[in-house]
């Protein structure tokens, strides 16, 4: 069954792992439909927008939350941005997935301590290729 999918990374935090965000967004699109696979471009504005803009953003990303059946995020690259959303999908029930690469950053607390995320340590890209299809095949 097709799922839809809210994909959260970091944009204004880092684009350190763009790359990795555009390999596993494809990789999820192959079945799925993945309502935030801009975060995976190589062509996002990093700066802020002014409140009129950034609302937009808000707004749009808040509805996809509501609308998607699951969230995967990739949290190597700290961001303010990722852990509202994170938060935010908590609030609403979502089934929450959290990979993070143990050899580039430690994970924050506030994150590994609530037991409503499922989180996946991994220290390559076909490890989370393989947890991603355990994960959506359900």
């Amino acid at each position: 069954m097709s799922k839809k999918i809210y994909f959260a990374g970091s944009i204004r935090g880092g684009r350190d792992l763009a790359e990795l965000y555009h390999r596993l967004i494809d990789h999820m699109k192959r079945r799925h439909t993945v309502l935030t696979e801009h975060v995976g471009s190589g062509n996002l504005c990093l700066t802020e927008q002014g409140r009129q803009l950034d609302k937009r953003i808000y707004d749009q990303d808040t509805s996809w939350l509501k609308e998607c059946d699951i969230v995967v995020a990739e949290c190597t690259v700290a961001s303010l941005g990722v852990g509202y959303e994170l938060a935010f999908a908590e609030q609403l029930g979502k089934p929450v997935h959290i990979f993070y690469n143990t050899t580039r950053c430690h994970l924050s607390a506030m994150l590994t301590g609530d037991p409503y995320f499922n989180i996946y340590p991994y220290e390559n890209e076909d490890d989370v290729i393989a947890v991603l299809d355990k994960i959506l095949s359900k």
